[in-house]
């Protein structure tokens, strides 16, 4: 492995969550994940004594030849602006790496609920970090007006 690759392995998986992959209506979605038996379950302990955490998962069903490494309207939406796919959360994105923070609902053994991720069934987990104040930002965050009208219904509850 040189310094210009590097390998993932799955340490768990997301269960129970929407089989289907759709842009919006997450909000109060309850899913699990379930740890690897690669993962110790110790891996888990002290999580829940945080009330989000972040979720750090692949997005498995892109197909390699859709990935854009380049600009493109979001979600293909020509009113909106040609935007760097680094500067969209879109899926499409050159290592297919989605961030959610989620709240915590609990642990269990090998297990973790959580609510509010926005990945589909069978979503291969890459990594779990808790939240902390000190790692969110320390200003006031600033977004362009197309981004909040993209976000409009995403965290809706499922219609």
């Amino acid at each position: 492995m040189s310094a210009e690759t590097f390998e993932l392995s799955p340490i768990g998986h997301v269960q129970g969550a929407r089989a289907d992959v759709e842009d919006d209506y997450w909000g109060g979605a309850e899913s699990r994940i379930v740890l690897n038996e690669s993962v110790e379950e110790s891996a888990l302990a002290g999580i829940d004594q945080f009330s989000h955490a972040e979720i750090l998962f692949v997005f498995d069903r892109v197909d390699p030849g859709n990935v854009i490494r380049g600009a493109r309207h979001p979600r293909n939406n020509q009113a909106w602006p040609l935007t760097g796919i680094l500067a969209q959360r879109a899926k499409n994105r050159p290592n297919r790496i989605g961030s959610t923070i989620c709240r915590v609902v609990r642990r269990e053994g090998r297990t973790l609920w959580v609510r509010e991720l926005d990945a589909v069934e069978g979503t291969p987990v890459v990594d779990i970090k808790p939240v902390m104040r000190e790692f969110l930002p320390r200003e006031e965050v600033r977004q362009p007006a197309w981004s909040v009208e993209l976000m409009g219904e995403y965290w809706e509850r499922a219609k």
